[in-house]
């Protein structure tokens, strides 16, 4: 090896934002002139330099150069034992390169900010803080919080009263600051403090200055200034009102009652008051005349006065309108409701089904029809009577279809309802066994009455 390098072996202690020095020697052993670039490696590359960057020896000649050690004064400059290496390249033969290692020591500091936020706070229980502490220092730290300045008129609190920070981040504590006493009404009083934020050291070693907060609290009465202004205006608006009633409403509602009462009213009342006792007032006659009424509607027999018979004497007939069933000539329409299921398979034909046939003598007055594929099948759905098709639909248009008709479709004696139904393509419902075939619903709804010439 033509080049040989030796570093400082001194102890090296630098400070954080201070700076250190090594010397570097190096000689050229070799028979040609010799270049040799210097590079720093490890934890300390971030903050070392060489001065100067390279040397150029003559054979046999020695040469020196400077390590500078800059650690920053921040959380990224770790305390403690820092490896340290140094690499000796040679230009003319790279594979001849010295690595130059050692160590060194980085002191450990403490630097705390803090601040207060908000300042000042303000209301008539209590006061809120925060206070944000920012350890910008390389080692953990505890922080012990206190109060300075207070009286006898506050007491200040903290939660927690003391922080363990880590390195390079920031922790939050609430200050709670209360009065002894408390302020009903008046003029706010002002509360001011100071919060120590002392950091706690190792035994043995010097004491940190405190970061000194100032703060303030303003104590609010707790009744506002308006309440009293606003209670003294509604007694006046209140001594107001009871004037107005006694001054003015009160003697116009007691003229009115008089103006009311007239002698032709005193007379009314006094011949009510005699007719009732006696019975023979309007109660009393028209008691007698519903009694006789009713006497003469129950007797049959007295010349046909109060009969139950119809025009010309007869009675009615027991299929009189008035007598008659639902479904019966000349009574009111019966509901009525049929359902039908059709299946049909893929190909061929469609399969047809009754619904409902009107019975004979009767009329059926369709009015609802709900359709259902809940298979979500593809194909036709038709629905029809002996008079032509009602619906002919898609199925893959629906899955429930509901129709109502305001004027009902008239189906007559002996008519049928059918569903006839043409599957083109299976569906498969979610979650369940593909079917094998088409399966559709029909529901329909009305009233049946008689024909009129069945009743006669």
């Amino acid at each position: 090896m033509s080049v040989s390098a030796s570093l400082d072996e001194s102890s090296v202690t630098v400070e954080p934002g201070g700076e250190a020095e090594l010397a570097v020697r190096v000689l050229n052993s070799g028979t040609i002139v010799e270049e040799c670039r210097f590079e720093v490696v490890g934890p300390c590359a971030d903050w070392a330099t060489v001065e100067p960057e390279s040397l150029s020896l003559y054979p046999g000649a020695t040469g020196n150069a400077t390590v500078r050690l800059r650690p920053p004064r921040n959380s990224q400059a770790a305390p403690g034992e820092t490896p340290l290496g140094l690499r000796v390249v040679p230009t003319t033969d790279g594979s001849e390169t010295v690595v130059l290692e050692r160590s060194v020591t980085v002191r450990p500091f403490t630097e705390v900010t803090s601040d207060l936020v908000p300042p000042g706070s303000h209301g008539a229980w209590r006061g809120r803080h925060k206070v944000a502490v920012d350890s910008r220092g390389n080692t953990p730290v505890t922080i012990a919080l206190s109060a300075r300045g207070a009286t006898e008129r506050s007491r200040l609190a903290f939660e927690p009263a003391e922080l363990e920070i880590p390195p390079g981040q920031a922790k939050f504590a609430t200050l709670t600051v209360r009065p002894a006493k408390r302020l009903w009404r008046g003029t706010p009083l002002t509360h001011s403090f100071q919060v120590a934020v002392t950091p706690r050291v190792p035994e043995g070693q010097d004491p940190y200055e405190p970061v000194v907060l100032d703060g303030s609290y303003e104590q609010q009465a707790i009744l506002p200034r308006w309440l009293p202004r606003a209670l003294v205006a509604a007694v006046l608006v209140a001594g107001a009102l009871v004037g107005l009633w006694y001054a003015v409403l009160r003697p116009t509602v007691r003229s009115a009652a008089r103006e009311a009462v007239t002698p032709e009213v005193v007379e009314s009342a006094a011949q009510q008051g005699k007719a009732t006792p006696n019975g023979g007032g309007r109660n009393g006659q028209d008691q007698g005349q519903d009694q006789g009424q009713g006497q003469g509607q129950g007797n049959t027999g007295d010349g046909g006065k109060g009969s139950t018979a119809g025009p010309g004497g007869a009675s009615p007939s027991p299929g009189a309108a008035g007598n008659a069933k639902p479904g019966e000539p000349g009574g009111p329409a019966a509901p009525e409701s049929a359902r039908v299921q059709v299946k049909d398979a893929v190909g061929g034909g469609d399969t047809r089904r009754t619904a409902y046939t009107v019975p004979s003598g009767k009329t059926f007055e369709l009015t609802d029809i709900v359709v259902q594929n809940p298979q979500g099948d593809a194909g036709t759905l038709v629905v029809s009577t002996g008079d032509g098709q009602l619906l002919n639909l898609a199925l893959e248009n629906f899955r429930d279809s509901d129709y109502h008709f305001v004027t009902p479709i008239q189906v007559r004696a002996g008519g049928r309802i059918t569903l006839a139904v043409s599957c083109r393509q299976v569906g498969k419902p979610v979650k369940a066994p593909a079917p094998s075939q088409c399966s559709e619903s029909l529901f329909l709804g009305g009233k049946i009455s008689a024909n009129a010439e069945a009743g006669g």
